[in-house]
């Protein structure tokens, strides 16, 4: 069996701050351990699950955060962005077996998590076929482009009950759950045990039963915080401007999708 691991941080047991999530920032060193436990603990459950090989991609800011030395050796882990519309599942293809998402987070415009944004702070809310739509979302139809299914979720409840909504086969476990600028999180050792049991579970299931089908058409609509950003965006081929902080994008192509956030996000 061969897995894709997607790996971000505001959605990790621990982590409630900005300045948790920026290499800069005081409690990062903390907040990039605390990934890399649950990293590793998705990787534990996988191997227990007969998993052979590992493709991790650390998906979130620099895509230098996850601690490589503390990682089994049957991994291979993505650093850095490449610039390939695939982002934060770059290197995926049809040859995974199945993808898992660590440390996700709800969408721009929910208020599920302080931490709540999708891709950059600089976009007040994104939609897709009338749907608010976050960064699991967006990247779970891209692993549905190569006809990979998504098994596992971990992060905030509010992305975690999003997930079941989207297809409830798939397993999911909320370490954590946001209130005002607050976040209420488990202890990371639990944390660890709740994904590695989560991982192992939904490896052991029926992996197809998670599978969706790809829409046949994509709207998407992208609210800026503010309507420069939205005017530089209006330029991209086939954008609409729609008022001074909104432009909408359509095609029948999922991968024009992605090539036009890769752009203008």
């Amino acid at each position: 069996m061969k897995i894709f691991i997607s790996a971000d941080i505001e959605g990790i047991a621990g982590v409630s701050n900005w300045d948790e999530t920026s290499v800069n920032g005081p409690g990062y060193e903390e907040a990039r351990h605390l990934m890399t436990q649950e990293v590793l603990a998705a990787c534990q459950g996988a191997l227990d699950a007969g998993c052979k090989e590992i493709v991790i991609k650390d998906a979130h800011g620099s895509g230098r955060n996850i601690i490589s030395s503390q990682l089994p050796e049957c991994i291979t882990l993505v650093r850095g962005w490449s610039g390939h519309p695939y982002s934060m599942l770059q290197e995926i293809d049809n040859t995974f077996d199945a993808t898992i998402m660590i440390g996700y987070h709800s969408a721009a415009g929910s208020d599920s998590n302080p931490l709540a944004h999708t891709f950059t702070s600089n976009v007040a809310q994104i939609s897709l076929n009338g749907e608010l739509a976050s960064e699991f979302l967006i990247n779970a139809l891209t692993s549905t482009l190569v006809n990979v299914p998504v098994v596992f979720v971990s992060g905030d409840k509010g992305i975690c009950e999003e997930v079941t909504k989207f297809n409830n086969n798939i397993e999911t476990r909320f370490v954590s759950q946001g209130r005002g600028a607050s976040s209420i999180c488990i202890s990371p050792k639990q944390a660890y045990q709740n994904i590695k049991d989560g991982v192992n579970k939904a490896l052991k299931k029926n992996v197809s039963a998670c599978r969706v089908e790809l829409p046949e058409f994509f709207e998407l609509k992208i609210r800026f915080t503010d309507p420069i950003s939205a005017y530089r965006a209006s330029f991209y081929p086939g954008m609409i401007k729609s008022d001074k902080q909104l432009v909408t994008f359509e095609t029948n192509d999922y991968f024009d999708l992605l090539r036009m956030l890769q752009f203008i996000i």
